[in-house]
């Protein structure tokens, strides 16, 4: 984990900024290297939402050159003040991009975007942006969920299928929202039950979700957030319970439990930060859609048995309508 300065020497840090910089903004280094900053509330290795980010930039630094990106990266800033001295420390540094990965981190670009307004900083799950200098990724979590949820449906013996959802707000919603349109689309019968630990990181409380839900005649999990995790833990030791992933292919976690994702390629949002930046457009709105290839269904090899073909078959044609418009997945 990176280092992050106190919070006397951030206040430091932006007086000498401002007063050293035009308009209080610091120009960023030349040198033909783009410097990226990624600050996150877990860990790189969390196999979810913090996971599916780094691999992104990872993914890009190897396409475009190890010698041409820079990453750093600030892990376990779940408290906001510490990843608010984060963000200005990296800004202060001259990154060219600061992603703040996560919506809670929203109020804190606020504060910092327009003090430094020739750097680009980013955040997500994000509808809005309120300086030019701030990118909102917004994963359509709807869709891949809706196609998830289809699966479910199809795939359940009991008609008993369970959410372990985080807090009850944000890309939580879309997803849960979605996946129940899925599983009603090819299975009325089915009852859908949802719970929320009401943290994005508690794998405990997650797991005893799961436990309580499988009791009740669960045969089909899902759910988001890092914490995820706990309750893949708990379908893996029952044995006759599927998963089905958010945010990352999670199947290596629980090769014989993990059916499908949605995953999100976050490379092709840094990629496209990096461009508009070439452009001199440092903001904006980014959509992660199914349409855009942002957001895709991965299934489990090992698993592929499973799925039959007119599994399979009904779940590509519902993706095929979500991409050309026809089928529209209202969450309102």
């Amino acid at each position: 984990m990176r280092r992050i300065l106190p919070i006397m020497t951030i206040v430091l840090l932006i007086l000498v900024s401002t007063s050293v910089f035009a308009n209080g903004a610091k120009e960023t280094t030349d040198d033909g290297i783009i410097k990226i900053a990624l600050v996150i509330p877990s860990t790189i290795d969390d196999m979810a939402w913090s996971e599916a980010m780094y691999n992104g930039i990872l993914a890009v630094q190897k396409k475009i050159g190890s010698d041409k990106v820079q990453m750093d990266v600030s892990e376990r800033l779940w408290n906001a003040v510490d990843a608010g001295s984060a963000i200005t420390q990296y800004a202060g540094e001259g990154y060219d991009i600061v992603i703040a990965h996560g919506a809670q981190y929203q109020s804190l670009l606020s504060d910092t975007a327009p003090i430094f307004d020739k750097i680009t900083f980013a955040y997500g799950t994000g509808y809005t942006t309120e300086y030019p200098n701030i990118f909102a990724y917004d994963p359509y979590a709807q869709e891949g969920a809706y196609l998830l949820g289809m699966l479910a449906g199809m795939k359940t013996k009991t008609n008993i299928i369970g959410i372990v959802g985080p807090v009850e707000s944000g890309d939580a919603i879309k997803y849960n929202k979605g996946f129940i349109l899925g599983v009603k689309a090819v299975n009325p019968k089915a009852e859908v039950r949802i719970a929320y630990t009401g943290s994005f990181g508690d794998l405990v409380a997650a797991g005893e979700i799961a436990t309580s839900q499988i009791a009740a005649g669960a045969d089909i999990l899902t759910g988001t957030a890092q914490q995820s995790v706990g309750a893949i833990r708990v379908a893996q030791g029952a044995g006759n319970v599927f998963w089905l992933s958010s945010d990352m292919d999670q199947s290596s976690l629980a090769p014989d439990t993990v059916l499908a994702a949605q995953a999100y390629d976050f490379s092709k949002v840094i990629e496209q930060m990096i461009d508009s930046r070439s452009k001199g457009v440092l903001g904006g709105h980014i959509p992660l859609t199914l349409a855009n290839g942002m957001e895709e269904i991965v299934y489990n090899p090992k698993l592929a048995s499973e799925i039959t073909p007119e599994m399979k078959a009904k779940i590509e044609e519902a993706k095929k309508q979500i991409i050309d418009g026809t089928l529209k997945i209202s969450i309102e």
